[in-house]
């Protein structure tokens, strides 16, 4: 087994457990503030919270898993801690433009970039280590 290499994606699962936590915290913190109960209430600030909560959701567990998937069929923890260290930082400074009022721009887009290199190449490292499990030249 990938000892080594399930460990180092178990650092980055909890890194971004961190960030799901901060980012549910800050969504609570501004439903009350803003006394919407359910939904987004079609409230600027709700939606925005909202979203950035949502988009981590969409990225960090696919990611995780293919990263998980790779280390159990050999891939190197030089290359998973490269993946784990695109998404951790991609979905920092994706939390900071959505839990903002407002923020610049390059927050989202150099977030969303950093978490798609991560998502895809961690798909890939999963895809490689597969075919390669299975015997198959790549």
């Amino acid at each position: 087994m990938n000892t080594l290499g399930l460990a180092t994606v178990a650092i980055y699962a909890a890194l971004n457990t961190a960030v799901l936590i901060w980012l549910a915290v800050a969504t609570g913190l501004v439903r009350q503030r803003e006394k919407v109960y359910m939904g987004d209430g079609g409230n600027p600030r709700m939606i925005r919270v909202m979203r950035g909560h949502a988009n981590a959701v969409e990225f960090i567990p696919i990611t995780l898993i293919c990263m998980v998937l790779a280390a159990l069929l050999g891939t190197s923890a030089l290359i998973l801690h490269g993946l784990g260290i695109l998404l951790t930082i991609g979905r920092v400074i994706h939390a900071l433009h959505f839990t903002a009022a407002d923020a610049p721009a390059w927050q989202r887009m150099g977030g969303t970039s950093l978490s798609f290199l991560a998502m895809g190449g961690a798909g890939l490292a999963a895809l490689v280590a597969g075919v390669t499990a299975m015997g198959v030249a790549v």
